[in-house]
């Protein structure tokens, strides 16, 4: 059954949404607890120890730092995309990336492997702390930089869900902040399983859980629908 999916993105980063909706089946559009405040001077000097080849590796956790510092840097350490809208990004403007296999920052060291060892690592994102991605790294043998390079701030709207058959929570942080009402035959769904658990922890429980992308979302969605028809 065709389902009109609200999903929680910043504004202007939708990007293959309605593609990969409809690819699947359903509808989309977007509904936005937060906004990006980007830091300039953080930027700046990010891209300044970029230049000076401080890092042997970049780390982009999301798409949206991506977006910032791609097109400023010009040196080419080794680039790490957390998923493929990270990549598609990163490699519009110009820079080759791999790809994690997975969605989660927690599977970096274990992609790196030996390689940690030794490496300055540069993380450019947003400023929610994420300490177990720093002690992996710092366990394996690297030297980790964390440059918070913007803040997400919270729209304080309350979601307009009125359209909606069900509502795609796409990290922890968008759900902490939504304001928004369940209705009974609202479908709620989280991106992963780390979403998940902090909806679980705070009394929400997701009728569907993705493999932390979009894409898997939907089909995990498609499954959900055909065992529940």
């Amino acid at each position: 059954m065709a389902m009109k999916i609200a999903i929680t993105r910043l504004k202007g980063k939708d990007e293959k949404d309605q593609e990969y909706c409809a690819s699947y089946g359903h509808e989309c559009f977007i509904v936005s607890p937060l906004t990006a405040k980007v830091h300039d001077d953080r930027v700046a000097s990010f891209v300044k120890a970029v230049e000076r080849d401080d890092f042997d590796c970049i780390f982009f956790t999301s798409a949206l730092p991506a977006q910032i510092i791609a097109p400023l840097i010009t040196r080419r350490p080794r680039v790490i995309a957390i998923g493929p809208q990270t990549a598609r990004v990163l490699k519009s403007h110009g820079v080759d990336c791999e790809t994690l296999p997975t969605y989660y920052s927690r599977d970096f060291v274990p992609y790196l492997g030996n390689w940690t060892k030794g490496k300055r690592i540069g993380i450019p994102r947003a400023d929610v702390p994420n300490p177990d991605l720093l002690e992996a790294i710092s366990r394996a043998g690297g030297i980790a930089t964390e440059i918070r390079c913007y803040s997400l701030v919270p729209t304080g709207q309350v979601l307009d869900l009125k359209d909606a058959d069900a509502i795609l929570f796409t990290s922890a942080m968008s759900f902490k902040q939504a304001k928004w009402r369940r209705s009974p035959d609202l479908l709620v769904i989280a991106i992963g399983d780390v979403t998940a658990s902090v909806m679980v922890a705070e009394g929400t429980r997701p009728d569907v859980v993705g493999d932390g992308s979009l894409e898997g979302t939907l089909q995990k969605l498609n499954e959900y629908q055909k065992r529940t028809e």
